[in-house]
């Protein structure tokens, strides 16, 4: 899709807002999880798993991951930090008048309002303690844009709430526990995605730290950053282990797929250094998640 001509507050508007290529980080953690649940499922009668339960966890993480992006797009416009002439990301929105801010007001209070609405059945499944789940997913939504990515938490915002939360939250719906393998495999996958950040925030060190945004990439620097987006890639990998422990050694061995394409991204990400031109391995870096939470249901639901 492209972005000339844009007519304001048009579908086409909304769609490039909510940034539909980022959704893939939102529906890997739910697949993994998913995959998971099914394994473990096999142990006890045919009705222990829902699919009802799954598709909400599904739709919620990505209505949550719809209202991060509005959020993240008023929110930078509003601090006047998303200037369309220094920007080296995909344009935005509010910057690019596509969207009227009101109209943003009203889309971001009305994306939280439905993504409660369709998390809420999952107290059926979950108990109560998922509404607590969503109050935080929530809360943290908005903390992230506002507070935490500027003073380097970002990361590790990514690690429990696109990891641990999305994957253990939906191995427990259907379970009504969650294992030491599920929490390690929930690790791995929130390291995976951390990758995106990684590279979104390499590319955009300069800008920050003119900003005062004081993003990990920022504090560690670009050397540190690059050589610690190789090193979250492969500890997921190795973290694969457990699966291998647990009787599914394909599911380990899959996802030497993504390493491979993980390495190469890297190599890329080096090479080009600063520019535009990262957001080559922004695309490939979301591709080689969505790669990594097929290769490991794949993996778990062969055997």
């Amino acid at each position: 899709m492209t972005e000339d001509n844009v007519r304001q507050d048009s579908l086409r508007a909304w769609i490039l807002a909510a940034r539909p290529k980022t959704l893939s980080g939102a529906a890997v953690p739910v697949i993994i999880g998913v995959a998971l649940a099914l394994t473990d499922a096999r142990q006890y009668d045919a009705d222990v798993f829902s699919w009802g339960a799954a598709v909400l966890c599904l739709l919620f993480a990505l209505i949550m991951q719809i209202d991060a992006n509005f959020v993240n797009d008023f929110f930078d416009y509003a601090r006047g930090n998303d200037d369309a002439e220094r920007r080296l990301g995909p344009l935005r929105a509010c910057t690019q008048g596509w969207v009227k801010i009101e109209s943003m007001k009203k889309a971001i209070a009305s994306t939280t309002i439905v993504a409660c609405l369709v998390g809420l059945p999952l107290v059926w499944y979950g108990g109560f303690e998922m509404v607590l789940v969503g109050v935080l997913c929530v809360a943290f939504c908005f903390l992230y844009t506002t507070k935490l990515s500027y003073i380097g938490l970002g990361d590790v915002l990514v690690l429990v709430f696109f990891g641990i939360v999305p994957v253990c939250c939906t191995y427990y719906v259907q379970l009504h526990t969650v294992t030491w393998q599920v929490f390690m495999a929930s690790v791995a996958c929130g390291l995976v995605i951390d990758g995106l950040l990684l590279v979104n925030n390499y590319r955009d060190r300069y800008n920050d730290q003119a900003d005062g945004k004081q993003t990990l990439v920022v504090l560690i620097g670009s050397d540190t950053t690059e050589w610690l987006y190789l090193a979250t890639g492969c500890t997921a990998y190795l973290i694969g282990i457990v699966f291998w422990m647990n009787g599914h050694v394909v599911a380990f061995l899959l996802p030497t797929v993504y390493l491979v394409l993980h390495a190469f991204t890297w190599l890329k990400m080096r090479r080009i250094n600063n520019g535009r031109r990262l957001n080559e391995c922004l695309g490939e870096t979301a591709r080689n998640m969505f790669v990594y939470g097929l290769c490991v249901a794949i993996g778990l639901l062969l055997v």
